[in-house]
């Protein structure tokens, strides 16, 4: 495999350093607290430099939370999906997409070696779909329920989708829509969050639903399938901007757009009866159990939305101005998505992602920040390079720029419905959050406060992933099913199959090995239509992995676009019993050689699977358009460039004027040094700039045209490499091309 050879701007060489998640923890809003987080923060990063040859030997791994640099496969939509959630009841996934398709999953036991022969066309995948099993998900039933999709609810039994003025209520159990709601509980609202929660002495579900246009929350009713007549309104004429359900304490925790936090109760008061009285959640009475139960109406007499009180919900405090629910309000931000753990009544955190991407994590009992993280560029323009980062200043100013855009679009947006980017472990012990980084797992507790892994960091190069789904402990498998499968695939020999269907994971035994378990995560993309698996296996870095693995993994379960037609058939032209690498050396090639002052580098180009680019390599070289021009910028580690007539950085174009368009070929990576790479200014801007790699270099796929290699005079890049530069990274010495020769 050509990712054998890693980089050092893999984070993935450091998974469980011990280091503070951002190198930096953020103090709470006191003096003494800052003092606590400065000691924790260097003790952990003490304990980094005594244990980090032992974590390095021994990666941290966790039965339930994925730990691969790669996603095992990915699967598609028709538009950018946003919203993904689990059932861990049935073993559902449910996935929505920007354009209102929701599409049920049903998770199935994890398999490297199950993955759909690579084909070019849809067609042909979904032939051979038919032949092999697929791993990790498979595909059960897709409804267009809504114009665009405002948000996704999920419970043990039901699943809720909201569009702009209507709610899509499904059974889980029987894949199937159960309801549509299309009656508006007030006129020219929309629809943005929802969340369920159950309610009344019977706990009964109900759903809450908040809107763009203030902070009302309105509550419909699983007993009555309908509308209940009372309105939370904790918020004011507040939008709300992240809403989460506490099933422990029955309590819901909303965040809204002034920055205000609020906890309010959700198993609710029998409304005491008075002549006249209407429905309010104001000055309810904790004692009061008047409830008239020959003619009780729970969707009436039940008010919820009163205060929490310490007899009834554990808490610590009377009032806010004793707890720390008012600091978001003081640093002028708010909540974008909030995440809980309860393990016990005594042990319960809610962990809140603000607007200004700092994390905090609230101790429910006290409503006071235990911990916070930084997660602000500002941040990471200190520590990008350090460990376990150690990304080079072009990678991080690319993932950068796509962070400043995904933020100005959620701005744009009013956070009315931002990423859901934060989740706890089911043991509550590990906070889950996506980067710009890669996905973090973080041990938070202020004892022990580490970054313990880092999830997709490899795909983090070319991936921002922004939602995230846990799916922890075994799938619900049916065993004679899963048996028909293997018979049909004569894949049955010697396999046998165990299913504890609640308490371990699933395991599959063939030849008597054990394999790992199915837990997995799903994560998300910024303007992408997939959804990523990632599951315990990294099929990327299996050294018995097929060459073309890269391409495999990513299904077509849609109607691909141009672009995918072309990368596939770029990929399986090599396929069969060729690998890639046997493809390449076959395939037909041009020479050249680079005449330096140092010394000649010897090319093999690409010309079958770059042919613009080689044209305009070619076309400069023969026109003497290279002679002369300068090495203007070497990187001892990273690479050396050239082909700037201006000797800067900031000149060249192509043959034909201008830029011309990128040509990505999914075989042709930055997997090895001496690779030879078109330069460029952001994705299809290339001129007449290139360079060559000295280490592999694997962020910079799909980013930038690989289109050629260097087999001989490796020892004159290496000496390019070493020479003494300035603080622009320029050589004192010039160091020029004397000519290109074409072979």
């Amino acid at each position: 495999m050509g990712t054998t050879e890693e980089s050092t701007s893999e984070p993935k060489r450091s998974r469980d350093d011990g280091a503070d998640p951002t190198g930096t923890a953020v103090a709470d809003d006191t003096e003494a607290s800052s003092k606590k987080r400065a000691k924790q923060s260097s003790d952990a990063n003490d304990q980094t430099t005594e244990d980090s040859d032992q974590h390095q030997k021994t990666p941290w791994s966790d039965a339930n939370i994925p730990n691969t640099a790669h996603y095992h496969i990915s699967w598609m939509h028709a538009e950018d999906v946003t919203h993904v959630a689990h059932n861990s009841k049935h073993g559902y996934v449910v996935s929505g997409s920007k354009d209102g398709v929701v599409k049920f999953w049903k998770r199935l036991a994890v398999s490297k070696d199950n993955l759909i022969p690579l084909a070019t066309s849809q067609q042909q995948q979904q032939s051979a779909s038919q032949e092999r099993h697929q791993p990790c998900l498979e595909f059960v039933k897709s409804f267009t329920a809504h114009e665009k999709l405002h948000g996704l609810a999920m419970e043990d039994d039901w699943c809720a989708s909201l569009g702009t003025d209507e709610i899509q209520i499904y059974d889980v159990r029987l894949f199937d829509s159960l309801a549509l709601v299309n009656s508006k509980p007030a006129p020219d609202v929309t629809y943005s969050h929802a969340t369920w929660f159950g309610f009344g002495p019977e706990n009964a579900k109900a759903l809450a639903v908040a809107v763009q246009e203030s902070g009302a929350i309105y509550l419909y009713s699983t007993i009555s399938h309908a509308w209940m007549q009372q309105v939370v309104t904790v918020h004011g004429k507040n939008a709300i901007t992240a809403m989460v359900y506490d099933n422990v304490h029955r309590c819901m925790i909303t965040g809204d757009r002034a920055g205000i936090l609020e906890l309010w109760d959700c198993q609710g008061e029998p409304l005491k009866k008075t002549t006249n009285s209407s429905p309010s959640n104001e000055n309810l009475d904790e004692d009061s159990n008047d409830a008239n139960n020959s003619s009780f109406d729970p969707d009436i007499d039940w008010l919820v939305g009163g205060p929490l009180t310490s007899k009834k919900h554990g808490i610590q405090y009377t009032s806010k101005l004793d707890t720390d629910l008012y600091a978001l309000v003081k640093k002028k931000t708010f909540a974008i998505d909030i995440a809980i753990t309860c393990t016990t009544n005594q042990t319960c955190y809610f962990a809140v992602y603000s607007q200004d991407d700092r994390i905090r994590i609230f101790d429910f009992k006290t409503a006071s920040i235990a911990i916070s993280y930084d997660e602000r560029l500002k941040t990471y323009d200190k520590i990008y390079s350090k460990p376990p980062f150690l990304l080079d200043s072009m990678e991080y100013g690319t993932r950068a720029a796509k962070e400043r855009q995904m933020q100005k679009e959620y701005a744009d947006r009013n956070a009315h419905h931002g990423p859901s980017i934060l989740s706890f472990d089911v043991t509550g012990k590990y906070l889950v959050v996506s980067t710009m980084m890669g996905v973090k797992v973080i041990d938070w507790h202020p004892k022990r406060h580490k970054l313990v892994c880092m999830i997709g960091n490899s795909d983090a190069s070319q991936l921002r992933f922004t939602n995230l789904c846990l799916c922890p402990g075994p799938p619900k498998i049916d065993t004679q099913m899963e048996l028909a499968r293997r018979q049909q695939n004569d894949k049955g020999a010697g396999a046998a199959i165990s299913v504890n269907d609640n308490k371990k994971s699933t395991t599959t035994e063939v030849a008597g090995v054990v394999k790992k378990t199915d837990a997995l995560l799903i994560a998300l993309a910024y303007q992408q239509r997939r959804l990523y698996v990632f599951s315990q296996y990294d099929v990327v870095d299996d050294p018995e992995a097929p060459t073309d693995i890269l391409t495999r993994r990513d299904i077509w379960n849609e109607a691909p676009t141009a672009q995918d037609y072309i990368t596939a058939a770029s990929a399986s032209a090599g396929s069969g019993s060729e690998t890639i690498q046997q493809y390449l050396k076959s395939a037909t090639t041009v020479k050249a050689i680079l005449r330096t002052t140092m010394g000649d580098i010897h090319l093999q180009l690409f010309a079958k699977q770059t042919p613009k680019t080689i044209e305009n390599f070619v076309g400069h070289a023969r026109s003497h358009y290279y002679d002369n021009v300068i090495f203007h910028r070497v990187l001892k580690g990273f690479m050396i460039q050239t082909g700037d007539p201006l000797g800067d950085g900031t000149g060249g174009e192509s043959i034909w004027g201008g830029d011309f368009n990128d040509e990505f070929v999914p075989g042709l990576r930055h997997d090895r040094p001496f690779v030879l790479s078109m330069a460029n200014a952001g994705p299809n801007t290339n001129g007449s700039q290139f360079f060559i790699t000295t280490v592999p270099c694997p962020w910079l796929d799909q980013k930038h045209t690989v289109f050629g290699r260097v087999v001989r005079g490796m020892d004159v890049c290496t000496l390019i490499e070493n020479v003494k530069t300035d603080h622009r990274d320029k050589p004192l010495v010039d160091i020029r091309i004397i000519s290109i020769d074409i072979e």
